[in-house]
């Protein structure tokens, strides 16, 4: 008899294919603009017959990275966007049957993954005002939990942890035998790392990725790091050979760039606060927090302020529904300021 995994068959997904080519991106929370044409030319340049034929080398990377984030080789698992890290660290440390906990709304993949191995995944709800109540996360960390996901800053609410709140959330995960994985995809656009708590606790791990502030959504790389013996056992799901060499060398340049880090997060910085005063000062109810995305509350309808930024304006942006006081609302990518500036004028003139 054939066989089908009906945790599989039962998993709803969302597949876009369309393309995405012409349009100004502010609906995945990748740059919009990308990296100078220039840098990337010239680490092109440097590209080999040899790197392209054979299988990637992930050594020389890892001890670059190791050094500019503090950790040892053996601490870090490289992967194929840090997305794969969340689902190896589910598949690892949790069990069928097991609950998984996160706030909503948070990553959507948090509760797909869980699904997909036959997991309980237990949402811990904002509040109406858009505020999360630290006691219901706590409440929520009991003994028959397996995974406690946390993800600062939160997409899509912005919101962030403070170092107390993280004790709190580490202790209770302790006490009750949870494994913690903080996910720390947005970590540039609020760098309060939490990483020294993956380095020195076992069952605790930290994913990043270089999709985001390092606008390499196109070359899927990201990292976990954790405990030495932890990460043997994500790195035992890994694929052979799982990020590619494009990947390693464009992040690898862009950490051997003087200042170029700091000038993509001043770049971001800019653009999004020049976005929200803008937008304040022309009218609408803005919640802007931590992260590459703010929510955006319409003057009329959202999904069809959606439909005309995309048919008429070329933008791509996203509505959200239910989200607490804001109802129906917009959520947008930010960037650099000239491609805020165009996304203002836009926006103001299809919603009226």
């Amino acid at each position: 008899m054939y066989y089908l995994n009906e945790n599989i068959e039962n998993l709803e997904r969302i597949f876009d294919q369309n393309s995405r080519d012409g349009y100004i991106r502010m609906d995945l929370n990748e740059n919009p603009v990308g990296l100078p044409l220039e840098f990337i030319q010239k680490v092109l340049s440097d590209v080999s017959r040899e790197m392209v034929a054979k299988y990637p080398e992930q050594l020389h990377f890892t001890e670059k990275l190791g050094k500019m984030i503090g950790a040892e080789v053996n601490q870090i698992c490289l992967v194929n966007g840090s997305a794969e890290g969340v689902r190896y660290v589910i598949e690892a440390y949790s069990r069928p049957g097991g609950k998984i906990v996160s706030v909503d709304p948070s990553y959507a993949m948090y509760k797909v993954y869980a699904e997909m191995y036959g997991r309980q995944h237990i949402a811990v709800h904002y509040n109406d005002d858009l505020t999360m109540d630290m006691d219901r996360i706590i409440d929520a960390i009991q003994p028959d939990v397996d995974l406690v996901i946390v993800l600062n800053p939160n997409n899509p609410m912005g919101d962030v942890y403070t170092y107390e709140q993280m004790d709190r959330i580490l202790e209770a995960c302790k006490k009750n035998e949870c494994t913690l994985l903080i996910d720390e995809a947005y970590f540039y656009f609020y760098p309060n790392s939490f990483i020294k708590y993956a380095l020195e606790n076992d069952h605790v791990f930290l994913t990043r990725t270089f999709s985001k502030l390092f606008s390499l959504a196109g070359c899927r790389l990201g990292y976990v790091v954790g405990q030495a013996e932890g990460i043997k056992m994500v790195q035992k799901l890994c694929t052979p050979h799982n990020v590619n060499a494009f990947g390693m060398k464009f992040a690898e340049a862009i950490m051997d760039t003087d200042g170029m880090i700091d000038e993509l997060v001043a770049k971001q910085l800019e653009g999004k606060k020049y976005l929200v005063d803008e937008l304040r000062a022309r009218g609408y109810k803005v919640n802007a927090k931590e992260g590459n995305f703010i929510f955006i509350e319409p003057k009329t309808d959202a999904a069809e302020v959606v439909r005309r930024m995309k048919e008429e304006k070329k933008f791509l942006i996203k509505k959200y529904s239910g989200i607490g006081e804001l109802k129906d609302c917009l959520r947008v990518s930010t960037g650099e300021k000239d491609v805020m500036e165009k996304f203002v004028e836009a926006l103001t003139d299809v919603d009226r």
